[in-house]
């Protein structure tokens, strides 16, 4: 893992992006070793992310029809997160050269990587909420929401920023990207064997 100081640095920088400030990317480390470095920001998103995949296991273990245990549940909620963020990078690696991105995919992979650390602890306040209440609560669905629109912003504003082509470009990427991730959450989810009661 890189040491504390450059995890620090990373996501100054990445924050920086998602403020739409392309000086950010002097902030990252784009050399191979700091592309497979940004992995271990799976590493520092986990905390939140584990809250979230305990209330969600929570509830779908409840479920009076549910077959599995609320471990179950988490391990697999884990699974699909964790596919989401990885898989779709992995398809990129492949259409970069074609959608004319190639020079910008270390770029994109690396701020993606860290930035998805501050949107993961962003998400925190939601989840915890959820962990007290239930997931329809309204607090938790206008606090989800709200984060998710930020979410959506700001990602798109690194986006834009990090791969420096216009706007069309960079919301072509981010519209992909996002795209990307929803089809592999559903896939896994139904991979896996997770469905959300109504």
């Amino acid at each position: 893992m890189p040491p504390g100081d450059d995890i620090q640095r990373y996501l100054a920088g990445a924050w920086r992006l998602m403020m739409g400030k392309r000086d950010g990317v002097a902030l990252l480390d784009l050399s191979a070793d700091g592309f497979w470095n940004s992995f271990f920001a799976i590493v520092i998103a986990l905390p939140p992310l584990f809250v979230g995949w305990a209330g969600t296991a929570s509830e779908l273990g409840a479920d009076p029809m549910a077959s599995s245990s609320r471990f179950s549940y988490f391990l697999r909620l884990a699974a699909v997160d964790l596919g989401a963020w990885v898989l779709p990078l992995v398809a990129l690696a492949f259409i970069a050269p074609m959608a004319g991105i190639r020079d910008r995919f270390v770029h994109y992979v690396v701020a993606t990587n860290w930035a998805s650390v501050i949107l993961s602890w962003l998400v925190l306040p939601a989840a915890l909420l959820r962990l007290f209440t239930t997931a329809d609560s309204q607090l938790v669905v206008a606090a989800s929401f709200a984060v998710f629109v930020l979410s959506m912003v700001l990602t798109w504003r690194l986006t834009n920023a990090i791969i420096a082509k216009g706007p069309a470009v960079g919301s072509a990427v981010f519209a992909g990207m996002f795209v990307a991730s929803v089809v592999v959450l559903i896939a896994l989810q139904s991979l896996l064997g997770i469905s959300f009661p109504q």
